[in-house]
C-alpha cells in the first residue's frame, strides 16, 4: 500500500488514535520491514473502538501479530 493511503488510514474518527498512529507513520513505518508494513496496515482495519482498547491497555489484542504490532507502535516516541 502507498505511503499516502496508510497516512490517510491513519486519520481516525478518534483523536486518540491519531495521536498514536499518525506520528508513528511518519518517523518509523517507512523503516518497517514489508511484512511488518502488511500487519501494520492490517492493524488499520480495525475497528476505532477496538483499537483504543489495544492501545490503551483495556483488552488485548486476540491476533498475536497485530498484538505484537500495538507493541511496537506504543514503545516508539514520537519522531
Amino acid at each position: 500500500m502507498k505511503i499516502s493511503r496508510v497516512r490517510w488510514a491513519c486519520r481516525r474518527g478518534m483523536l486518540e488514535l491519531d495521536v498514536i498512529l499518525q506520528p508513528f507513520v511518519e518517523g518509523y513505518y517507512e523503516q518497517l520491514s514489508v511484512k511488518n508494513k502488511g500487519i501494520f496496515v492490517r492493524l488499520l482495519e480495525g475497528e476505532d473502538p477496538e483499537l483504543f482498547a489495544w492501545f490503551m491497555g483495556h483488552e488485548q489484542c486476540p491476533d498475536p501479530e497485530l498484538a505484537e504490532m500495538v507493541v511496537l507502535v506504543r514503545g516508539r516516541p514520537a519522531p
